[in-house]
């Protein structure tokens, strides 16, 4: 019997023991928030940026699969050349990635070279 309140009185002494799970899922919900949800939210903002530069003449892939040529942008779609003829329209966010971007017009490109200059 002597033994059993010998145990007690150790586990009453170490006062830390409170304190240390509310420690613990702190620094769960730390490393959470840097391993997880702040580089998914950087790769949505990265997304929206791209998505939201299309332009015509941009060769894109679609979350599909589908590579095509943007022929022109709306608000909340983009119409796509599939094939010499064939036009689709699908929404921004269905955008995955541009593989080459459309080459500026010549007088936009002549303006920026003429800047950089002076």
């Amino acid at each position: 019997m002597g033994r059993s309140t010998t145990v007690l009185y150790a586990a009453e002494g170490s006062g830390a023991g409170s304190i240390t799970p509310i420690l613990m899922i702190a620094l769960l919900f730390g490393v959470m928030y840097f391993m997880m949800i702040r580089p998914q939210q950087k790769r949505r903002r990265e997304a929206e940026a791209m998505q939201s530069g299309l332009s015509a003449g941009d060769e894109v892939v679609t979350i599909g699969g589908l590579y095509g040529t943007v022929t022109g942008v709306e608000d909340d779609s983009v119409l796509l050349e599939v094939a010499p003829g064939v036009q689709t329209r699908y929404a921004r966010p269905a955008i995955a990635r541009v593989v080459t971007k459309a080459e500026q017009p010549v007088e936009s490109a002549a303006e920026e070279t003429d800047a950089v200059k002076e």
